[in-house]
């Protein structure tokens, strides 16, 4: 039962404090559950947020679910999912019963300014996290490598592709890669 606590006021707090959606509480679940607690190693972490990526519904409530069940089962992957959703709800709630008058505030308008500088920064710093945890093989430095040019050259054209396609594209030569390497190995 006290893991179980500890995951629901885990997930209560990076629910709490993160803004920005999913991406932005990567770099918070990482150092919660991977480097100050050690419920979960790197390389499983990796794997939790390629999943939790690529199945649908929102990312953050994907990864709870995981490192819920993971740690506690069917209850720990409810109290995880829950406490993460809280906060998201209590908020929106209260900012839906003042809407007009939330918005018209100088000082909010400021307050999200900044807190969209610190949202790119967690961003980037869980992706960052994750390159340094990825295998340096020459299929991986490629799939990223093309990945980035793509992204980068689609971006300065104003071509806009959604991210989905790069998640597919993605796994899709990672399945071909995988699956050539055994024919590779056995000399045909």
């Amino acid at each position: 039962m006290n893991k179980i606590l500890q995951l629901f006021f885990s997930f209560l707090k990076i629910g709490l404090f993160t803004f920005g959606g999913g991406y932005a509480m990567v770099s918070l679940i990482e150092s919660e559950f991977v480097a100050k607690r050690r419920w979960v190693d790197e390389n499983e972490f990796l794997d939790m947020i390629a999943i939790a990526e690529s199945t649908p519904g929102p990312m953050a409530i994907n990864s709870a679910t995981y490192i819920g069940y993971k740690i506690s089962g069917i209850i720990g992957a409810t109290a995880a999912t829950i406490a993460v959703c809280i906060p998201s709800f209590v908020i929106i709630y209260i900012i839906s019963l003042f809407f007009e008058k939330f918005l018209s505030l100088k000082y909010v308008s400021y307050a999200f300014e900044g807190i969209q500088v610190c949202v790119i920064y967690l961003i980037f710093s869980a992706g960052i996290k994750m390159l340094k945890g990825l295998n340096k093989n020459a299929a991986d430095i490629c799939i990223i490598s093309v990945t980035l040019i793509a992204m980068i050259a689609f971006s300065l054209i104003s071509f806009d592709i959604s991210s989905i396609i790069y998640i597919l594209l993605s796994g899709v030569a990672g399945l071909v890669i995988y699956l050539i390497k055994p024919i590779k190995e056995r000399g045909l």
